[in-house]
């Protein structure tokens, strides 16, 4: 059954102070079997992918986490996953694609560039390439770990350490980076010897699908560069929508 509120009130006030790995064993111990880690691969993600299998390691267990491969993502972001794999070993990391069906109705009918048109494209798009695919990989877990990070945008400013995820099945949603900064991330990757994406380096802050993704400019924001033609409330794709 699906934490209540008062359980998921009391997690977060009883990890208030607590680091990303005592957020992390938490979450294992509630049901390790059934809890799994979203990767796109950013910074955020690895770190965490890093302290999930320290902690896995430590309960003598394998974790589970996935990626969500549109169809359209950067060919670094390949070579970061393939990174991870080989050097995370005792986490399962599944790959999951979009309906097949469904891409090439798109593509047939509104083509291959049909998001630049409207915020309705760009959902509908997001929608078969990443929406639908996670929901399949969360259908029977209890909880999933996300990167998430308050200071990335005006969008995820209030998201809680320890939260209900009603748009799948009432299940917990954890994102034990939510307080950090983007300092902070970086300095644990650099202290831990974490993979780093490598268009982080070039620009890139927030990385998504290549045609949607550029590099950000002196005195943006960290997601300016994701979906930059549209305005900064609108800029999520689905997956993190209550």
């Amino acid at each position: 059954m699906p934490l209540s509120a008062e359980e998921i009130a009391a997690l977060n006030e009883r990890h208030a102070s607590s680091s990303i790995e005592e957020v992390v064993r938490t979450v294992l111990a509630l049901d390790p079997s059934h809890a799994t880690l979203a990767l796109s691969l950013s910074v955020e993600d690895t770190v965490l992918l890093h302290v999930l299998a320290e902690s896995a390691k430590a309960l003598g267990i394998q974790a589970h986490a996935f990626a969500l491969d549109t169809g359209r993502l950067p060919e670094e972001t390949y070579q970061i996953l393939d990174e991870v794999r080989q050097k995370y070993s005792n986490v399962t990391i599944d790959v999951l694609f979009p309906d097949a069906t469904a891409v090439e109705k798109l593509m047939r009918i509104k083509g291959p560039y049909s998001f630049y048109e409207s915020v309705e494209n760009r959902k509908e798009c997001c929608h078969i390439r990443k929406v639908e695919p996670l929901g399949r990989v969360l259908k029977g877990k209890t909880s999933w770990m996300t990167g998430l990070r308050r200071e990335q945008s005006v969008t995820r400013a209030d998201i809680a350490l320890f939260e209900r995820d009603d748009a799948h099945e009432g299940m917990l949603k954890v994102s034990p980076l939510a307080s950090w900064s983007e300092p902070m991330v970086y300095d644990y990757a650099k202290a831990h010897n974490v993979p780093v994406h490598p268009l982080h380096r070039r620009g890139f802050p927030s990385i998504g699908c290549e045609p949607c993704t550029r590099a950000v400019q002196p005195g943006e924001d960290i997601r300016a560069g994701r979906w930059w033609w549209e305005n900064a409330d609108q800029k999520e794709c689905g997956l993190h929508s209550s």
